[in-house]
């Protein structure tokens, strides 16, 4: 019976929706034809939006790489006065949803931003810099919002990585330099290569930048937008395939490159101490650039607070807002439809995740008993929504359920629902990995029920991957923009829709205080996770 309701909704939700649009991008006339694929590659726009997607990916990566590793390592492996603000502070933009944070940076950042108005009147330049536009800002906002997985993923490695090793081959005449690149950065490999394969994800299924800031930058995130809003619905599933193709390639490239290079350590497991630094010169240089770095991190997240106190259609030439108010957030009491965008988030991202969670417990007690092939075969499916961009997902429920749920309030929540189907299952199932079975053997040798069991041994085992799991996908609903813009109608239309909308009518203050209170849902939403998750647990958010 549990199989049965997987692979249903495996087939419903994952299956049957790529595979159409795969269909569909070879049968634009209801007859197989190459011609679309045909026109797209003769097209020096569209080989231009490709090459630029896959462009943008590889070098956000490497800028991501060379920002989060190495601020992992000196904040792992060094002790200097405040250390502990900045380790803190370092995950500040997991906070900043994505069009939240692009509005941050344009105010910041921009032709008219606030840092780059003050560097012109200080160094007396000509026009403002720096001014944010084209290919360098959308990789500057990638950098900014995508280190963090790098750090993250660095930083957990770091954790496992024994003393005892790096001790060994310093006590055999290595160097620093040698113990880093024949000790600790092959150990740090998984964890790299994970963290890789999610910013290159990310990064290729990134919307909101290259849409804010890119101009005549063609990527094909934004292509499929546009070709789905011009009609043009057979180029729209060739970009889909495509998009998806590369994401895909990658993923499997990594994975097999992986799956080659096994390294374990054995040891105590007792990771490295943070050093202190000795040197004045260099206390006073970490210092200073700590604090930098603690500036830099928290001020996207204070202009979006400032910005949310701006009288609408006040600021214009000016280098800081001359008109404060507070009427933004009043209208929250006042104004019905003010709040109706916070409502229609939370409603279908709650209802999201409350699907995520039951199918998601049932997916992962199933997984457990199920053989190797099946195995296998479900977790395809299962990491399939998170491994394509949300266009990509978007626009293959829109051509696969026209008929049933286009045009509806339900299909926005059912793309939600699929979209985080891995990060519910993935922690419910690490939980289940970590369980003892000799516990539920145990409960049955004693004359538990099945249901008894469940309830009383195997739910509080998996409940903090369960917690996670669902604090994720709920935070990752609040704030999703690529699939919303595609399908949203407007009686559903959650925060971010509304944030675009009042920025394209220029309505700066009010956009910022929806984009404060998203930010505030979200840090609730974390903050109720650790609650729920019980003190000893790792943090949602390291």
């Amino acid at each position: 019976m549990i199989a049965a309701i997987v692979f249903v909704v495996l087939i419903i939700a994952v299956l049957y929706p790529n595979a159409f649009t795969f269909i569909g991008s070879f049968l634009p006339n209801g007859s197989f034809s190459i011609e679309p694929y045909v026109r797209f590659f003769s097209s020096a726009s569209g080989r231009q939006a490709l090459a630029n997607s896959l462009f943008i990916s590889v070098a956000t990566v490497a800028l991501s790489a060379a920002i989060g590793v190495p601020l992992a390592f000196a904040l792992h492996r060094f002790d200097f006065r405040g250390r502990r603000v900045v380790r803190a502070l370092a995950a500040a933009p997991v906070l900043l949803p994505p069009l939240v944070g692009v509005i941050a940076f344009l105010f910041l950042y921009g032709e008219s931003g606030v840092v780059s108005r003050t560097i012109q009147l200080v160094f007396g330049l000509a026009e403002p810099w720096p001014q944010l536009r084209g290919m360098r800002a959308i990789l500057f906002v990638h950098a900014y919002s995508m280190y963090v997985y790098f750090f993250m993923f660095t930083t957990a490695g770091l954790e496992r990585v024994d003393a005892a090793m790096e001790e060994a081959a310093e006590t055999l005449g290595a160097s620093r330099f040698l113990k880093l690149r024949r000790v600790t950065l092959p150990l740090l490999a998984p964890s790299l290569v994970s963290a890789a394969l999610v910013t290159f994800m990310s990064s290729m299924a990134s919307f909101s930048a290259p849409y804010i800031f890119g101009g005549g930058v063609r990527v094909l995130s934004v292509e499929i937008f546009n070709s789905k809003l011009n009609g043009n619905i057979p180029m729209a599933l060739v970009e889909t395939v495509l998009l998806a193709a590369s994401s895909l390639s990658v993923l499997f490239l990594l994975r097999a490159y992986e799956s080659r290079r096994k390294y374990s350590a054995a040891g105590k497991g007792v990771s490295v101490r943070p050093a202190p630094i000795h040197s004045a010169a260099v206390r006073a240089a970490a210092a200073l650039i700590g604090t930098a770095a603690v500036v830099f991190l928290v001020l996207p997240h204070l202009m979006i607070l400032l910005m949310s106190f701006v009288k609408d259609s006040t600021w214009t030439i000016q280098l800081l807002p001359t008109v404060y108010t507070t009427e933004n957030y009043l209208r929250l009491f006042r104004d019905p439809t003010f709040f109706e965008p916070i409502r229609n988030s939370l409603w279908m991202a709650g209802a999201a995740t409350t699907a995520n969670l039951v199918w998601g417990l049932l997916a992962a007690f199933w997984l457990r008993r199920a053989r190797r092939a099946a195995r296998r075969f479900a977790d395809v499916l299962i990491v399939l929504p998170w491994a394509l961009p949300g266009t990509v997902v978007a626009l293959a429920m829109i051509e696969s359920f026209s008929n049933v749920l286009a045009g509806t309030v339900l299909l926005l929540p059912f793309v939600y629902f699929v979209r985080n189907l891995p990060l519910v299952v993935r922690a419910i199932d690490a939980s289940f990995a970590q369980a003892d079975p000799s516990l539920e053997e145990a409960a049955a040798s004693l004359g538990a029920t099945p249901f008894y069991t469940v309830r009383r041994v195997v739910l509080p085992l998996v409940l903090p991957g369960a917690v996670a799991g669902s604090v994720l996908a709920f935070i990752t609903a609040l704030g999703e923009f690529v699939s919303s813009i595609m399908v949203y109608v407007y009686s559903n239309r959650p925060i971010s829709i509304e944030i675009l909308s009042q920025l394209r009518q220029f309505n700066f203050g009010s956009a910022s205080a929806y984009g404060v209170l998203l930010i505030l849902l979200i840090a609730a939403s974390l903050f109720a996770g650790e609650r729920l998750r019980g003190p000893g647990k790792d943090p949602l958010v390291q």
